[in-house]
């Protein structure tokens, strides 16, 4: 957790004018439009809209993972920009919120459309079970030969 804070507390510091002129014009829209529902993240996955990044450490992922999402750890976000594609919707990701939201904070101070899975990965897993599963990764399937 310490780690985090202080993360977020670099990221206040280096970009505390864009920072402070974000919250300056935070607004009921931009709170909806900072979420994102797990549902609507896969739609958009599917239709090849999105980049999911699971922003977990790399110990976390191996034990457990989405076969359609990034690990990029939030620790390494910062050397890693290269790696999202700024033509999709990026999609910060952990098991809950919270260093979903502070990834997210971060790609927008650098000019990325971004949004967070409000409903965190475990609801996610818990939903691509059976036949959720198996009509999420044909439609994902498609869209990834179409690319």
């Amino acid at each position: 957790m310490n780690k985090i804070l202080l993360l977020l507390l670099c990221c206040i510091s280096l970009y505390s004018n864009d920072l402070e002129e974000y919250i300056k014009t935070f607004d009921y829209e931009e709170r909806t439009n900072m979420k994102i529902k797990m549902v609507e993240m896969l739609n958009l996955v599917e239709e090849g809209k999105a980049e999911v990044i699971d922003i977990r450490f790399k110990e976390e992922f191996e034990v457990w993972s989405l076969g359609f999402t990034k690990n990029i750890p939030l620790n390494e976000l910062p050397n890693r920009l290269d790696e999202l594609d700024k033509s999709k919707l990026i999609i910060t990701a952990c098991p809950h919120n919270d260093r979903a939201n502070i990834a997210r904070v971060y790609l927008k101070q650098k000019g990325f459309n971004v949004r967070y899975l409000s409903d965190g990965l475990l609801k996610a897993v818990d939903y691509l079970r059976g036949d959720n599963a198996k009509e999420f990764l044909q439609e994902y399937k498609k869209v990834k030969k179409e690319q």
